[in-house]
């Protein structure tokens, strides 16, 4: 019989398998017996331990020396300890990548945990009577959950069995799993892409390529207000999802239909994603916009000025922000002017200038141009460098300007006279208008400092502008 060790300090061993990691845990004891805090969130995750939200608790109890179970990989996470007795574990990296077959062994008793990260495999001999193994898991098993296995006696692994597998008690199941070089790797978990057809979601697919680990998905193939969209998919398979879609209509968002239709896409859904992020871990991007505020500050908005949306838009953009801000893992990009593909500003003016129109164009809006690639790119930045959770303002780069110096500005650069663009003020611009016309923020610049310390350098707007109508 093992001996515990009392009065370690709580401590956390690297194991050469990536996130796979062994605690040192404090053990009291007196001559009634012992007591340890097995797992203890606060502490552990302060330690560099994923908060990987165990939901349920298993234990498996062995009568004689020698039980050997395994080597079996599951798509979830375990935290794997000894409530009584000791144990020799082994554990072998399944998980597709360069690390495929890297092998950590060691012996465990109840001065020790590992936590086990989804798809390496796990198992363990009995090393004393009576040992009784614990693991807390953060999903429910499924049988359509991706599982591998290795056989315990695979030459390539070549683990140092302490008692021969050929003296111990092993089940028929686990004689039968296959060798290393026959094994189905675990895949790295998904990433989904929301509004995959929209202009972000395109410059998406330009920036992260077409890697089989994406998922991409419109807004008429995955209903964020369906009653089943909580069991729409297996989410536990997910480590990001990033909301590209929402309804910008600024405008028809003044009216009865409109108004509807944006609270659904630009708060509703945004919450229920959240809700799935909460629950699965998973990591949520949102995209956020200018109209969350009421464009009367004197000074560029920093990311935790508070929001006062004017219209109906703005306030269902808020809402959304504020639902996806209390998931644990988010980012939150907010941006401003957004150009990309189809119908835009830009692509209006040209065309006006190339007609031989001289437009009245807004002078008392200021703000900077965010072609979408800029955004998308923001995006792989933050997910890439695992920047801190919270919001991040993310626009071109370059002094702010007016839309009717921005106008100008393309009229000087496709040969046109700038002098044809004439500037008016907001409330005259939209006098005349025939239907609902929603308030629009007079400041929009977006104070940068946040994303830049992160090392993202946003690109001068002025000289993506000159790229864009250049190509």
């Amino acid at each position: 019989m093992s001996k515990i060790e009392f009065g370690k300090s709580l401590a956390r061993v690297e194991t050469g398998i990536p996130g796979l990691v062994v605690f040192d845990l404090p053990v009291h004891g007196d001559s009634r017996g012992w007591f340890k805090e097995n797992w203890q969130r606060e502490k552990m995750t302060e330690m560099g331990l994923p908060d990987f939200g165990p939901i349920q608790n298993n234990i498996s109890f062995n009568d004689a020396v020698g039980t050997t179970r395994g080597i079996h990989a599951e798509p979830w996470d375990k935290w794997v300890s000894v409530a009584t007795g000791r144990i020799f574990g082994a554990w072998v990296d399944l998980r597709e990548g360069p690390t495929f077959g890297a092998v950590f062994t060691a012996e465990i008793d109840p001065s020790k945990a590992i936590f086990v990260p989804r798809g390496v495999g796990n198992s363990y001999q009995t090393l004393e009577a009576d040992t009784a193994y614990s693991y807390l898991v953060n999903d429910h098993w499924s049988p359509e959950a991706s599982y591998s296995f290795l056989n315990l006696a695979d030459e390539t692994t070549a683990i140092a069995w302490p008692i021969p597998l050929s003296e111990v008690e092993v089940s028929a199941k686990d004689l039968r799993h296959p060798r290393l070089a026959d094994v189905t790797p675990i895949p790295a978990r998904k990433a989904l892409v929301v509004g995959a057809s929209g202009q972000l979601g395109r410059a998406l697919r330009g920036e992260l390529g077409t890697s089989a680990r994406i998922e991409w998905t419109t807004r008429a193939e995955f209903d964020l207000g369906a009653p089943d969209v909580d069991s729409a998919r297996r989410w536990r398979d997910y480590d990001t999802i990033v909301n590209a879609g929402a309804y910008t209509a600024v405008d028809l968002a003044e009216t009865a239909d409109g108004r509807k239709d944006a609270w659904m896409a630009n708060a509703a859904g945004p919450a229920a994603l959240a809700r799935i992020a909460t629950e699965y871990g998973i990591t949520l991007v949102h995209v956020s916009s200018d109209y969350v505020f009421d464009g009367t500050s004197e000074r560029a908005y920093r990311e935790d000025a508070p929001v006062c949306p004017l219209g109906v838009y703005g306030q269902s953009k808020a809402a959304g922000d504020l639902a996806v801000s209390t998931s644990p893992r988010h980012y939150i990009v907010r941006t401003s002017w957004v150009i990309g593909e189809g119908k835009n500003f830009v692509r209006t003016m040209v065309s006006l200038a190339e007609r031989g129109i001289s437009p009245s164009v807004v002078d008392d809006q200021r703000g900077r141009l965010t072609f979408a690639s800029e955004i998308a790119r923001a995006i792989s930045h933050l997910l890439a460098t695992r920047a801190p959770y919270g919001t991040y303002n993310v626009t071109g780069g370059g002094a702010p300007r007016t839309w009717a110096e921005i106008a100008a500005d393309i009229f000087a650069l496709t040969d046109a006279d700038r002098s044809r663009v004439t500037g008016v003020s907001t409330a005259d611009y939209f006098s005349k208008a025939r239907g609902p016309v929603a308030p629009r923020p007079l400041n929009s610049v977006l104070d940068l400092t946040k994303i830049e310390a992160t090392g993202f350098v946003p690109r001068d707007a002025g000289e993506q502008l000159r790229e864009y109508l250049g190509s």
